[in-house]
């Protein structure tokens, strides 16, 4: 049997064609925005290696079974009808989800959800594949990628020296594509057997007459940047409680005037975790520093030196105080930040109230996104590194609503699952976080711009 891949004029799918072909690459990522021919590229590589191989197997894994059968289905077909295969080289059966080559090759569909049964999707780990293909990767956890990227590789490869592949298509999404693969290749430092190929829609020759038009007319803001053209940098989760460009404002942001002054600390509790202190004037961050594997003595030290330099007393500085954290708080005579604690008292035109939040941090949180989308906060441009701020602002995008369609008190993810997508602790998030402390615990008005509470309404 002979086929032909005709990419229509499409480079970007040329150019994963041949990394196919290349023995020094196994893990190969393309997408980047609709309609730049993700799927008919996986249906092309994984279905040509499975008529081409007799007796090999490959997956397709999708995060749901029926969107398999909705979406990729489709397009395996349409790759047929070009290759003018018909069905009696194939047979599918519908009840255990697989494709049957007439060479005894076989392409299983995968349901790659997460059961919480099977946390580290421990099910895909003793599957035995030739090769495998992740379509729209960015609706899969990392672990659910390793799992499946350790199938591969383990089925008559070495019969035919086939190097073990693995494809994932996608939109531009901010769970562990971003950071091991997006931001590795703009900053040069993809690892050697990695490839990320960007592919926009004006890459695909074969779009409808008026596509993109229709784009233009029907995204939003935030899906025009991810959808259309294909920035990394903008998330439309509806559940993200802070918008990109405010973000970016906070080092920008010089109309925000001075006030009080205030000392945060997030205290490192785990090895790779860092310490954070920073020193507020108002709602400006005027002085910030990052200690890394300092014991409760030396930070203790460190907040005291701070407090010297900037003339705050005890009362103004706020300590987390879970684990080892109550250590320098107890050292310092400060105030105690308790992540767990009830939320605290608002006030109000029409008195107090308690609002609705399941914790304190999360009531702080939900604060501390208002303000910056208020614009209401300033961070000094040189206090910070250029890490730093990256940091910063990637933690920010991941201030999200927790079951924001669910009844009950208002809480944003936990601080495990930020670590799961980012592949570290939120600590310079959680340091700005903890300044709505003294707006809560404090009876004195601060002269800096006052906090405007606003309804958040869910985004469409």
């Amino acid at each position: 049997m002979q086929l032909q891949f005709n990419t229509f004029g499409n480079e970007k799918q040329k150019d994963v064609c041949r990394l196919w072909q290349d023995n020094d690459v196994t893990d190969i990522v393309y997408g980047g925005s609709k309609g730049s021919g993700k799927s008919y590229l996986g249906c092309s590589l994984i279905f040509g290696d499975a008529f081409t191989y007799p007796e090999t197997h490959y997956f397709i894994a999708r995060d749901s079974l029926t969107n398999i059968r909705k979406f990729t289905i489709p397009s395996i077909h349409e790759v047929f009808e070009h290759w003018g295969i018909g069905q009696q080289y194939y047979d599918y059966n519908g009840q255990d989800n697989y494709y049957t080559c007439y060479n005894k090759s076989r392409v299983y569909l995968l349901d790659a959800k997460y059961l919480p049964r099977d946390p580290l999707y421990a099910r895909f780990g003793s599957m035995q594949m030739t090769r495998g293909w992740i379509e729209e990767a960015g609706e899969f956890k990392e672990a659910a990628k390793n799992n499946l990227s350790a199938s591969i590789g383990r089925w008559k490869n070495d019969v035919y020296g086939l190097t073990p592949k693995l494809l994932q298509t996608c939109n531009p999404a901010k769970n562990y594509l971003y950071k091991q693969y997006y931001r590795k290749a703009k900053d040069r430092e993809l690892e050697a057997w990695k490839r990320f190929v960007q592919a926009l829609p004006q890459d695909n020759k074969r779009l409808p007459a008026g596509y993109l038009e229709n784009l233009h007319r029907t995204l939003s803001v935030n899906e025009k940047q991810r959808l259309l053209f294909g920035n990394w940098e903008y998330d439309d989760d509806p559940s993200a409680l802070i918008d990109y460009d405010k973000i970016l404002d906070l080092w920008q942001n010089e109309h925000i005037g001075g006030g009080r002054k205030f000392i945060t600390c997030d205290v490192a509790r785990y090895g790779r975790d860092t310490t954070k202190i920073c020193v507020w004037d108002g709602w400006r961050v005027i002085a910030y520093r990052t200690i890394k594997g300092a014991s409760v003595p030396e930070v203790a030290a460190a907040v005291r030196v701070m407090m010297t330099e900037y003339s705050v007393p005890a009362s103004q500085v706020v300590v987390d105080d879970d684990g080892v954290g109550g250590g320098v708080t107890d050292t310092v005579g400060c105030k105690g930040f308790v992540n767990n604690a009830r939320p605290m008292e608002e006030r109000t035109p029409d008195g107090k109230q308690t609002p609705n939040y399941n914790n304190l941090k999360s009531q702080c949180y939900f604060r501390l996104a208002d303000r910056i989308n208020q614009a209401g906060i300033y961070i000094l441009p040189n206090v910070m590194s250029e890490k730093e701020v990256e940091d910063t602002v990637e933690e920010l995008e991941q201030v999200k609503q927790r079951d924001m369609d669910a009844e009950g008190k208002k809480a944003v993810i936990s601080k495990e699952d930020v670590k799961e997508l980012i592949g570290r602790s939120p600590d310079n998030s959680d340091v700005l976080m903890m300044r709505e402390y003294f707006e809560l615990n404090s009876p004195v008005v601060s002269t800096a711009r006052a906090y405007r509470p606003q309804v958040r309404q869910r985004r469409l």
